[in-house]
Order: C-alpha cells, then sequence, then structure tokens
C-alpha cells in the first residue's frame, strides 16, 4: 500500500525543508564560534604583546588587564 501522492511530496517538501534549516543553523553557528575564537585570539595576542613591552616584575604567567 503506497501513500498519495500529495502526502508523499508534503513528507518529501518538510524533509528537504527541515535539511536546509539545519544546515543553515550548523552555518550560523560555525560563523559564531569562528568570530569569537578570532576575538581570543587577538585578545590574547595584544595581551602577549603588552606583556612582552613591559618587562615589569610581575608573577610568572600574569598579565595586567589595565591599560
Amino acid at each position: 500500500m503506497s501513500l498519495p501522492e500529495p502526502l508523499t511530496r508534503l513528507a518529501h517538501t518538510w524533509s528537504v525543508a527541515l535539511q536546509q534549516r539545519a544546515r543553515r543553523n550548523a552555518m550560523v553557528a560555525l560563523t559564531a564560534c569562528t568570530q569569537r575564537r578570532a576575538e581570543r585570539e587577538e585578545v590574547e595576542a595584544f595581551l602577549a604583546a603588552r606583556a612582552g613591552a613591559r618587562r615589569t616584575p610581575r608573577l610568572e604567567g600574569s598579565v595586567s588587564l589595565h591599560a
């Protein structure tokens, strides 16, 4: 017993739309993660440069967050 054509078409359309939405959500999430990683790396590089420019006595591994 097969399903009527309109029902089969509806199921196919629904599954394709669901897949496309899931792919879009994954792309949006990946973009957000990439932006956050870039920001973290930029801040890390900035702090490392500041720590290297100021060779004042500090505890090993600490970095001042004040400008």
